[in-house]
């Protein structure tokens, strides 16, 4: 048996990397973070055109009906070209959260994120474990208020879909009153994440507490899984720049490819990132073949991937040496896009708790 992506899976992953070669090369990424605009939307016209918007979406509402494995394809391409869009939270977390919620809710944004005329945030974090100073309160008005911070796509968006602790899951429209969501600074210049702050204000009620709790699950599974995908796609494109750069650049009349110690570091990076491909299938595929394994997997994926893509992206950077380090390589594009990866939704000691928990450890429970 031969566990492996299908031809027409393969065939959209390489749609998506052939528009991000042309639409996000190095040189319009530089262009585009340095100019401090990350917002991305004049990328996104580009992806609607190949339905990736409504990846995840069904056929009825306008969407093209795909599974988690074949959105996931697509934000490892978006991940190899550190591509600055907004994508995650409204082409696969908010599609989850809204296919579960009332048909007449559904009907109202499903088509709008389709054809790329809405855009949805999406913040887990207190389903992660909120901060003190964190954290919504929702009163018997359905009124919320309080703070969320690292909302996925969150400036911007036109509603933010959060949760309010670990088992209940609201909608917020931007134009709520008492609802403002900032760009929350962070290391990773080519994605925006948002702190939401609610005052008093009128939201959707998702899923209630003692009803929610299986949906926020498969989000922050989805979410994960996700970010793995992403951190895979940049770590690859980290390691073929350190190959290309170890075979054009000449230290003692040779090139350092042919040094046996930077053989050895690119091989390592190359032997670690390929049982990542594996994993990462499987976690996706699981959602919708194996329900019962997809937290779990998604966990693993999640924590592996952050070691992983850590050790590459510091390996790779340590291959171009000095110039690794600089500004004119565009290296630290993909490295802190990595190091983002690695903290949303849990690091890895936080997810490893997580899998020992749902594992039946009780310590980590």
């Amino acid at each position: 048996m031969e566990f492996g992506l299908s031809d027409e899976q393969r065939m959209l992953a390489d749609s998506v990397r052939r528009w991000a070669d042309q639409s996000a090369s190095p040189e319009q990424l530089k262009t585009l973070a340095d100019a401090g605009h990350t917002d991305g939307q004049e990328l996104l016209p580009g992806l609607a055109a190949l339905g990736t918007l409504g990846i995840m979406i069904d056929e009825h509402h306008g969407g093209s009906g795909m599974t988690l494995l074949d959105a996931c394809l697509v934000q490892q391409a978006l991940g190899r070209n550190a591509v600055p869009t907004p994508w995650t939270a409204s082409a696969i977390l908010a599609p989850l959260a809204l296919a579960a919620a009332d048909a007449s809710l559904a009907s109202a944004w499903l088509p709008r994120l389709a054809a790329g005329e809405a855009r949805l945030g999406v913040g887990l974090a207190d389903a992660v474990g909120a901060r003190p100073d964190t954290g919504i309160t929702l009163d018997a008005r359905d009124r919320a208020s309080g703070v969320t911070r690292f909302v996925i796509d969150g400036p911007g968006a036109d509603a933010w879909i959060v949760t309010a602790g670990r088992d209940t899951l609201l909608l917020v429209e931007a134009d709520a009153d008492g609802a403002e969501c900032v760009a929350l600074p962070t290391i990773d210049r080519t994605r925006t994440v948002g702190e939401l702050t609610l005052k008093g204000t009128p939201v959707v009620v998702l899923g209630r507490a003692g009803q929610a709790a299986p949906a926020i699950a498969r989000l922050l599974a989805a979410g994960r899984t996700a970010l793995a995908f992403d951190a895979l796609g940049a770590a690859e494109r980290m390691l073929e720049r350190a190959v290309d750069y170890a075979l054009e650049r000449k230290q003692f009349g040779r090139v350092i490819g042919s040094f046996q110690a930077v053989k050895h570091l690119c091989a390592e990076m190359a032997a670690d990132l390929e049982p990542c491909h594996s994993l990462l299938w499987y976690a996706a595929y699981a959602d919708a073949a194996y329900p019962d394994e997809f937290e779990l997997m998604a966990c693993h994926a999640k924590a592996h991937m952050g070691d992983v893509g850590r050790q590459v992206a510091r390996t790779a950077t340590e291959v171009h040496g000095g110039m690794g380090f600089t500004h004119e390589m565009g290296l630290h594009y993909f490295f802190k896009r990595i190091g983002l990866d690695r903290q949303l939704l849990g690091n890895p000691d936080v997810v490893r708790q997580h899998a020992a928990a749902l594992q039946g450890w009780s310590r980590a429970g």
